[in-house]
């Protein structure tokens, strides 16, 4: 009788440790599920409500600099006041086919496929409604399930949202610098002016320094930095219907 309450015993406890993992796996995948649903729904429910322009959306990044107490320089342009300088070069340089997309550039996003199968690498390809969508709900950091998730995200945002509002929301927290963001804080930082008085040459500046903010300075650019900016300041004041959905009764 004892060996067998013994042995009773011992198979209840090996019982007990091997629920222990199938336990922890729940957990861990509950988490995982619940994470997953937060990066989905959260965006469908804000989304409708950044539609009113008295609604000023912040990133994430912002979000980061006031939990980690370093705060951040911000002030918010309605997309009227900032002229067609700056909306036009940026468009020009991050997104020539904004208007034409319905979120996502499908050839410049199936070449980047074909070159990260090929082994080259996972690169750019990140249309206006992509970038405005990881700034306000994803993470940075070049990613495969990132880029996974900004795909659908940025055809629902594209779906709900004028691309006018698109471009308002990215130009105001679009990241300029460390702990800076936003237009007219970065027009005021770099070239002391508001982002409406910007000259044509340096509204493509701060275009062109978009893609790397923590190493290009649009007030003491390099050669390489006024050449793209040289490029860019000409296809602003060529854009025409590139820029068709930005002007009053665009799409």
């Amino acid at each position: 009788m004892a060996q067998a309450k013994s042995k009773t015993k011992k198979k209840s406890r090996g019982g007990a440790q091997a629920k222990k993992p199938r336990g922890r796996v729940r957990r861990w995948l509950r988490r995982g599920l619940l994470a997953v649903a937060v990066v989905v729904l959260l965006p469908i429910a804000l989304t409708p409500l950044y539609l009113a322009p008295v609604i000023h959306p912040v990133s994430l990044l912002m979000v980061k600099d006031l939990v980690t107490l370093d705060g951040y320089t911000r002030e918010w342009i309605d997309y009227e006041d900032m002229g067609t300088a700056l909306p036009y070069s940026v468009v020009m340089s991050e997104d020539g086919q904004l208007c034409a997309h319905h979120g996502v550039d499908w050839d410049a996003l199936n070449t980047v496929v074909q070159d990260a199968l090929a082994g080259e690498g996972l690169r750019g390809a990140s249309t206006i409604p992509m970038q405005t969508v990881k700034n306000l709900f994803l993470w940075h950091g070049r990613s495969y399930v990132r880029k996974a998730l900004e795909v659908p995200l940025a055809l629902y945002f594209d779906a709900v949202m004028p691309k006018r509002r698109i471009l308002e929301i990215y130009l105001n927290i679009a990241e300029w610098g460390p702990n800076l963001y936003g237009a007219e804080a970065a027009a005021q930082h770099y070239f002391g002016r508001s982002a409406k008085s910007l000259t044509a040459r340096q509204a493509a500046l701060l275009a062109v320094t978009l893609p790397n903010p923590a190493t290009r300075n649009p007030a003491k650019p390099g050669s390489g930095l006024n050449r793209l900016a040289v490029i860019v300041e000409r296809r602003a004041q060529q854009a025409g219907d590139y820029v068709g959905c930005l002007k009053d009764g665009g799409g």
